[in-house]
C-alpha cells in the first residue's frame, strides 16, 4: 500500500467519523426534544421550565461526550495508520 493509498484511507475513515458523530448528535437531540421535553413540560423550578431545560442540557452533553468519543478514535486512527504528530 503506497503512502498516498493511506493517507486517503486515513482521510476517508476520518470523515466517515465525523459523519457518523454528527448522525449521532442529531438523533439523540431531536430524540431529547421530542420525547424527554414534553415529558417534563409545565414543571418548573427557580422560573426554568425542566422539559427545555433537559432537551438543551442533554444536546450539549452528548455534543461533548461526541467530542471526547471524536478525538479517542482519531487518536487511535492516527496510531493504526501511522501518521506522527507535528
Amino acid at each position: 500500500m503506497s503512502d498516498k493509498d493511506k493517507a486517503m484511507d486515513y482521510w476517508k475513515a476520518n470523515v466517515r467519523l465525523i459523519l457518523i458523530s454528527l448522525v449521532i448528535w442529531a438523533v439523540v437531540s431531536f430524540g431529547f426534544g421530542i420525547v424527554l421535553r414534553p415529558l417534563l413540560s409545565g414543571i418548573a423550578i427557580g422560573g426554568t421550565d425542566l422539559g427545555f431545560w433537559f432537551a438543551q442540557q442533554g444536546s450539549i452533553l452528548v455534543f461533548l461526550g461526541l467530542i471526547f468519543f471524536y478525538a479517542f478514535r482519531m487518536n487511535s486512527l492516527d496510531r493504526k495508520h501511522g501518521m506522527d504528530e507535528e
